[in-house]
């Protein structure tokens, strides 16, 4: 059986904001991030962890790696509370944030990797290992190139093997493919789908990017104002919410007749009427289905379908007036 890595219950963070009214007074407000969430993830699974800006996505975070203590609720992460025990936390937990780099700018990319494994007392065999099988998985042709020379991606797949050399139990993941080009985003989504398939890490993305979902993760967890709004997977919450793709057709001359097919609208066209962008609910019409409609109607000259953004979806759930309870 498994156990929880992560488990948190009514889990709550306040924080206390001062504006001055006047000139020489202040009033004092009450901002909650998280308002009682109830998470808890199972050894090796791999959770996206989404929301819009705002939703209390960061502080969760920062929580859970002991940054920030809770106002309310239970915590703990690998079985320790993250803040009253946060040194040996950090041995077990890895984390790759964008804004922040575990590299040494001026030195050799090796360099960076061995002062890690002293830092964290890493026995050289085992650093050894985990080096040669990242080094493989992650082409790691560079090892001896200094930091500052390489390229975002090279550096994004450098920051994934600092965060996991020491072993951690639970890698927290921001952002992993933002910036990055087409390759880079495939050996980063490879190799994590790798470490997933392997079951000894449990990892917690955070992304706006629906391709990164699709791809890696089977589970989905979705906050807005600080609550849980999702528990589930991709195709639960399209399904639940009826979240929609815009698909844009271009013709080679103007539809004879206007497209009727249900959940299918047009939302605009071109002057020239042979450029037309459709709202598509998926659950009612296949994107297939309107493909072949367009394609029978008239001469198709190509086609694009836009996933929508987990802000679109988020957005969509609480103008249905859903309320704010798991799936």
């Amino acid at each position: 059986m498994t156990s929880a890595v992560i488990e948190a219950r009514g889990l709550r963070r306040d924080f206390t904001i001062r504006k001055r009214i006047g000139r020489f007074r202040r009033q004092r407000s009450v901002v909650t991030a998280v308002d009682g969430i109830d998470l808890r993830i199972e050894a090796g699974e791999l959770v996206g962890y989404l929301g819009p800006n705002g939703a209390g996505k960061s502080t969760t975070i920062k929580m859970l790696t002991g940054v920030l203590r809770p106002t309310a609720g239970y915590l703990r992460v690998c079985g320790l509370e993250p803040v009253t025990q946060r040194r040996q936390l950090a041995r077990r937990i890895g984390v790759v944030f964008g804004q922040r780099s575990q590299l040494w700018w001026d030195l050799p990319l090796r360099d960076s990797f061995e002062l890690a494994r002293h830092i964290w007392r890493v026995p050289p065999a085992d650093h050894a290992a985990r080096l040669a099988r990242f080094t493989r998985e992650l082409d790691l042709s560079f090892l001896d190139t200094p930091v500052r020379q390489l390229s975002l991606g090279q550096r994004m797949r450098a920051e994934l093997t600092i965060a996991l050399l020491h072993g951690p139990q639970v890698v927290f993941l921001d952002e992993p493919t933002i910036g990055l080009d087409v390759l880079s985003k495939q050996a980063v989504r490879a190799f994590l789908t790798e470490l997933r398939d392997r079951g000894d890490t449990t990892v917690v993305l955070t992304t706006h990017d629906l391709a990164d979902i699709e791809r890696l993760c089977r589970r989905l967890v979705v906050i807005d104002h600080g609550r849980v709004v999702h528990d589930g997977t991709l195709e639960s919450l399209h399904a639940r919410y009826g979240s929609r793709r815009a698909v844009v057709a271009t013709l080679a001359e103007p539809l004879p007749e206007p497209v009727r097919l249900p959940g299918v609208d047009l939302v605009q066209i071109s002057p020239d009427g042979r450029v037309l962008t459709f709202s598509l609910d998926g659950s009612r019409t296949p994107a297939g289905h309107l493909i072949a409609t367009l394609a029978a109607l008239g001469s198709l000259r190509d086609i694009s379908i836009a996933e929508p953004t987990i802000e679109d979806v988020v957005a969509r759930l609480y103008a249905d007036g859903t309320d704010a309870g798991t799936a």
